[in-house]
């Protein structure tokens, strides 16, 4: 069995695709998340190219990931010093044990991009990676356009990765980077440079061709270790190698050890989605919501005799689950491992059915595990929430001179109970939703004084049925945190302000209910 090494890149290449932006606690969630599967190598971005990167460098320094964290760069500038580039010190400054360094390889770009010489050009790989590991970094070669230069000399392609190899990389990747390679050139120009070379060799294609991931494998074959890519193959044009993909392939299917377990693979790129306001794709293979799902006659009386005869493989190697008839049975297990064992059959069989049933409406639960908790614990009678509502009203107001002011009155009843105290309390806010949860936060700051400390971190809107206009039904995902933990909330309704609402709520609940545990409560 072959160690293959995965880089992820889905926070900097991968934020590189159209519409896609992530914050600064977003990202340090992705790296998370990403740690949590183990992935070896969580690929940043540019250190202090921007105020956003640099946060998140300084943030990702004392997160204690497991990771390494791989700063990304390029060469020096034409004509100066390594050790006068900006841009390089900046690399050399940084926490990340790894620089992933990019260079040119292809004449064309050398010609019409960069505008200099192919001397000048092996002086820069080599000036530029020298420098970094003599400042104590391991790194990474990206050889740009790889395949392109292949294809127009592939001597000289070989040069540019010699000359980052005599400056101490540790692995040189080739980069299919216009994603117009297809497999069978992938692995004739890999099993050259594998001949050739005692580096070892990473692959990182795009999917520009649709063949991201066969050309990535296709690498494999030939002697690449380590495997470059995004999470849902995120990325620029039509995005990255997919490693959702690619990963399940090299580990079930040809005995690679890529990751220590993949059970958490469809949840995570599921949460992905979620946390980027994309549409999941339900036809994406191993992790789809329709990956494993069988629509009725033979192909359910095969999957009941034996799986195999529908499956290629079994869906909780990936995490996923199959989908063959609504059963009481079905999900059961994702349940009971959510609750930590602590559903019986019958609990865990109510949570699946009720998470149907608002999936139907609209629901997704993958980003909003507070809302979920909240959900097992109604479903089992273990659930006390934290008022009754007498009702809430909210006014908004455009003014003559352009200013619009919103004003929300909620009354409640805390505890909930027939003994409960009335509370009337109205704030404003910047709209409707910011003023709820300053009238709610003064109504129960009172009687539940440690929700002060939990803070809304984010807030998305999606439109679940577009064709009904201004009349149809709105999913909002809330993100609260206390500072320690960061949880997601969901609401699903017709009136947006409503949906807000419950989101809201559940992000309070789902913080008292981990205050009380943390208290042993």
């Amino acid at each position: 069995m072959t160690r293959i090494a995965v880089y992820d890149t889905t926070l900097r290449d991968g934020m590189q695709g159209q519409g896609m932006s992530l914050s600064v606690e977003e990202k340090v969630r992705v790296a998370h998340v990403l740690d949590d599967l183990g992935i070896p190598f969580i690929e940043a971005g540019f250190p202090a190219s921007n105020p956003k990167e640099a946060e998140l460098f300084d943030r990702l320094a004392h997160e204690g990931l497991r990771a390494d964290v791989c700063a990304f760069g390029m060469t020096r500038r034409r004509d100066s010093r390594a050790d006068e580039d900006p841009a390089l010190r900046a690399l050399a400054d940084s926490f990340a044990p790894v620089c992933t360094l990019v260079g040119k390889t292809w004449g064309l770009h050398l010609e019409k991009v960069v505008k200099v010489g192919r001397d000048e050009n092996l002086a820069m790989i080599a000036d530029s990676v020298s420098f970094l590991v003599a400042q104590g970094k391991r790194v990474i070669y990206d050889a740009e356009h790889f395949f392109d230069g292949w294809r127009d000399d592939p001597a000289y392609a070989l040069e540019c990765l010699r000359a980052a190899a005599g400056g101490g990389a540790e692995n040189l990747t080739l980069c299919d980077t216009n994603g117009a390679s297809l497999p069978a050139d992938v692995a004739a120009a890999v099993r050259d440079v594998v001949a050739a070379l005692d580096t070892t060799i990473g692959i990182h294609c795009h999917n520009d061709a649709e063949c991201g991931a066969a050309n990535s494998l296709a690498a494999v074959a030939e002697g690449a270790t380590l495997v470059q890519g995004t999470m849902n193959g995120y990325g620029e044009r039509c995005g990255n190698a997919n490693l959702t993909s690619i990963v399940p392939s090299l580990q079930l299917k040809l005995g690679h050890d890529c990751l220590p377990t993949l059970e958490g693979w469809t949840e995570a790129a599921h949460y992905l989605d979620e946390l980027l306001n994309l549409t999941a794709d339900p036809n994406q293979p191993y992790v789809g919501k329709n990956a494993f799902a069988h629509k009725g006659g033979m192909h359910v009386a095969g999957v009941n005799a034996d799986p195999a005869t529908f499956e290629h493989i079994d869906p909780a190697a990936v995490g996923n689950s199959r989908d063959v008839l609504i059963s009481e049975l079905s999900g059961k297990g994702t349940v009971i491992a959510h609750a930590g064992g602590a559903l019986d059959d019958a609990a865990a069989a109510r949570v699946v059915e009720r998470v149907k049933e608002l999936e139907h409406r609209g629901f997704q639960f993958e980003a909003a595990d507070g809302s979920f908790d909240l959900l097992i614990r109604r479903e089992t009678g273990d659930y006390e929430p934290l008022f009754r509502l007498e009702s809430w009203r909210v006014i908004s107001e455009k003014r003559e001179d352009g200013r619009v002011q919103t004003e929300a009155t909620i009354k409640i009843w805390v505890p909930p109970t027939l003994d409960g105290q009335r509370y009337v309390s109205t704030a404003e806010g910047n709209g409707p939703v910011h003023a709820l949860d300053n009238a709610l936060r003064m109504a129960i700051g009172e009687r539940y004084p440690h929700l002060r400390d939990i803070k809304l971190v984010n807030y998305k809107v999606r439109i679940l049925d577009e064709w009904k206009a201004t009349g149809a039904t709105t999913r909002v995902l809330l993100d609260a945190t206390d500072g320690t933990d960061t949880w997601g909330a969901i609401g699903v309704h017709e009136n947006v302000i409503e949906a807000s609402w419950d989101a809201l709520v559940d992000s309070l609940e789902a913080g008292m209910v981990r205050t009380r545990a943390a208290e042993g409560v």
